[in-house]
């Protein structure tokens, strides 16, 4: 592994399993201090385990993203267990609802937008301060591939129409910090091998739509899935440099 970051500390969302967790492993194969954010304490303090089993540092923080008091809460511990975070990488996101928008719930689709969205904008504004500060920082807001066709997977729309957001946040984002030593990006990492890809293919196909429900049970069903440590490495291959406002995909690398 090339990437160095002694002495740095990592926020990573979603650290329990999946891209995040893998993530936050070779984060701190580099070096970094991590801070494990997810809502299962049981995945969240497996991935601890893990860290520190190759000598890392890890602090977990159970967090639901949807509660604005649980991230106060999660910058707050963050800042007093390590001093400070350098990185921050907003991977958690839910999925859900799925299937036709005249069935969907406005609670659940607007709860997407919070998790998906609202959470990742929230971690970005309270640790950028002491980022400024120091000159230095790094935020990396993990996207999907719908961004770009919003219109490829019908049945999606809460997870589409967040993902186009939050592309749009990070490059406005990314603009108005140009030059400021913190970079801010977004990452579509394909087609991986997760829990939420599994969740969907277990759906009922009537509920959700059964084209929709084709294209993942097609897509795993053709081995060309990408394993979530796979996905995590094209993104962190990119953390180090000075790009900035810019979408790296997954296919730049494979």
């Amino acid at each position: 592994m090339a990437l160095s970051i002694e002495g740095r500390t990592a926020l990573v969302t979603g650290a329990g399993r999946g891209i995040g967790r893998a993530v936050a492993l070779q984060l701190a194969e580099g070096g970094a201090r991590v801070v494990l954010v997810a809502r299962s304490i049981d995945q969240l303090d497996e991935t601890a385990m893990r860290v520190k089993e190759i000598g890392g540092h890890a602090l977990v923080i159970p967090t639901d993203l949807a509660r604005m008091e649980d991230i106060a809460h999660t910058v707050a511990h963050a800042n007093e267990f390590f001093g400070r975070v350098d990185i921050l990488i907003n991977d958690a996101a839910v999925v859900a609802p799925l299937g036709p928008s005249r069935n969907v719930d406005p609670t659940e689709w607007a709860n997407a937008l919070a998790v998906n969205v609202v959470a990742a904008a929230t971690l970005s504004f309270a640790f950028l301060p002491a980022m400024l500060e120091r000159n230095w920082g790094r935020i990396v807001n993990v996207s999907s591939s719908i961004a770009a066709r919003p219109d490829a997977m019908i049945g999606m729309n809460a997870y589409a129409a967040s993902k186009a957001a939050l592309e749009a946040h990070t490059m406005n984002l990314a603009a108005e910090l140009a030059g400021s030593g913190v970079t801010v990006n977004a990452y579509r990492p394909g087609s991986v091998d997760t829990a939420m890809q599994a969740w969907i293919r277990a759906q009922d196909p009537e509920r959700i739509g059964r084209d929709l429900h084709g294209w993942f049970t097609a897509s795993f069903a053709s081995g060309g899935l990408m394993t979530p440590e796979e996905s995590a490495w094209s993104m962190l291959s990119h953390l180090l440099s000075d790009d900035s406002g810019r979408v790296w995909d997954v296919s730049d690398h494979v």
